[in-house]
């Protein structure tokens, strides 16, 4: 990974569902631009959101640059425009629904964002966003 300006992000969830959290940092600074939870959800919820954030943060701040998350699943929703979970809608998780509903409307409101690429873990190491929490 050369020093480009990009955001990369990433999500860390304790159980699955369990205590769910996201971020977003800078490259090349390291700086935490974002930063969201702990909530009941899941890791694939939390990676999906934080991608949305990413673009939407970006395109309010009048930036363009790559975001890079280390999720297939999420670049997928993100591509699809879909939070494709089975998280049951209840008390616990109503807050996270809503939020997921507001960022699956803002993709399809914001077709032209800024590009999500693949982070390329074997080739650059763990993702900077990365909480640190991996055995």
């Amino acid at each position: 990974m050369n020093n480009t300006e990009a955001l990369c992000v990433d999500a860390a969830c304790s159980g699955n569902p369990g205590k769910m959290e996201y971020q977003g940092i800078h490259i090349p600074s390291g700086k935490r631009i974002f930063h969201y939870g702990p909530v009941w959800g899941t890791n694939n919820i939390g990676e999906f959101l934080a991608i949305v954030h990413a673009l939407a943060l970006l395109k309010q701040q009048g930036k363009s640059m790559t975001v890079y998350s280390d999720s297939n699943t999420a670049q997928t929703w993100v591509r699809n425009r879909h939070c494709k979970t089975t998280l049951p809608r209840d008390e616990k998780t109503e807050e996270l629904h809503q939020l997921i509903t507001r960022a699956e409307l803002w993709l399809r409101n914001n077709p032209d964002h800024c590009p999500v690429e693949k982070w390329n873990t074997n080739e650059w190491g763990e993702i900077p966003a990365d909480f640190g929490r991996k055995k």
